[in-house]
């Protein structure tokens, strides 16, 4: 099963870092300068919970901000 929530379908998203080196000009350099880009994933906080699915409990997985705004309903 894939890293993704159940009930919004929130999955990975491709980010990247970007490497500088340099002074600011602002603080009296030449110029910052990119010396390198890399790619990387930004992953979903995700939770397994017990969640009353259908009318009966069962195990999902979901993310913490669809638990917070109430659109799960947990099974106890």
């Amino acid at each position: 099963m894939a890293r993704v929530c159940e009930i919004c379908g929130k999955s990975r998203v491709k980010a990247r870092t970007i490497v500088r080196r340099g002074k600011a000009k602002k603080k009296g350099g030449v110029g910052r300068n990119i010396t390198g880009i890399s790619l990387r994933t930004q992953k979903p906080n995700l939770k397994k919970v017990r969640a009353i699915v259908n009318g009966s409990p069962k195990r999902i997985r979901v993310c913490t901000q669809c638990l917070k705004s109430g659109r799960v309903e947990r099974a106890i």
